[in-house]
């Protein structure tokens, strides 16, 4: 399936619902407004396209954009390629849920989403902790160096009240899951929220 094809595709699948609740949430046009769920017959017909996702999120389409992050190859994308997305997102559903979604899924994540969370950037430090969120959720615990982790948590313990609005909740997210998955943790869950 080519770059036309999909774009036409995900053009038709679109509803004039949906893509108000988009644009009441951030996303702004071009947005065709397709649900996410509607998306699973084209991905399951092309599965990985790297190439293709490039192309995809460079349309600067909301749709297009999000389709781009689940027929993407992680492991396969550089920091500078992660980078260019993050610059790309406008909104937190790009940020915290196609590129730290996709970030997770790579072989650096972590050293990205560090570089991202001591950045200066409301988005950029969003996606970091966001993308913590889904490491944290779905790899292996000898993954995580457990003195980073409980330094990450000190850290949200003394800034989580001065974050900016989107970072501040994905704090709270990253939070949750490491208070659910790490030993330990119920001292860092009351601890954090004092």
């Amino acid at each position: 399936m080519d770059f036309k094809t999909v774009m036409q595709e995900l053009e038709a699948l679109g509803k004039e619902r949906t893509k108000k609740i988009y644009i009441s949430n951030g996303a702004h046009e071009p947005v065709f407004g397709v649900a996410t769920g509607a998306m699973k017959p084209i991905a399951k017909k092309i599965k990985i396209n790297q190439e293709l996702a490039e192309e995809l999120y460079a349309t600067g389409n909301y749709d297009a954009m999000y389709f781009a992050g689940i027929i993407a190859d992680p492991k396969a994308m550089s920091e500078s390629d992660f980078n260019r997305w993050i610059d790309g997102a406008y909104f937190y559903m790009l940020s915290d849920y196609v590129v730290a979604v996709t970030l997770s899924e790579s072989n650096i994540a972590q050293d990205v989403a560090d570089k991202w969370i001591a950045s200066r950037d409301e988005l950029q430090m969003s996606a970091g902790w966001s993308c913590y969120c889904w490491l944290l959720g779905n790899r292996k615990d000898d993954e995580f160096s457990e003195s980073k982790i409980s330094d990450m948590l000190e850290m949200v313990k003394k800034t989580i009240h001065d974050s900016p609005e989107r970072t501040k909740s994905a704090k709270h997210g990253s939070n949750f899951i490491c208070a659910t998955t790490r030993k330990g943790s119920r001292d860092c869950k009351r601890s954090w929220y004092s």
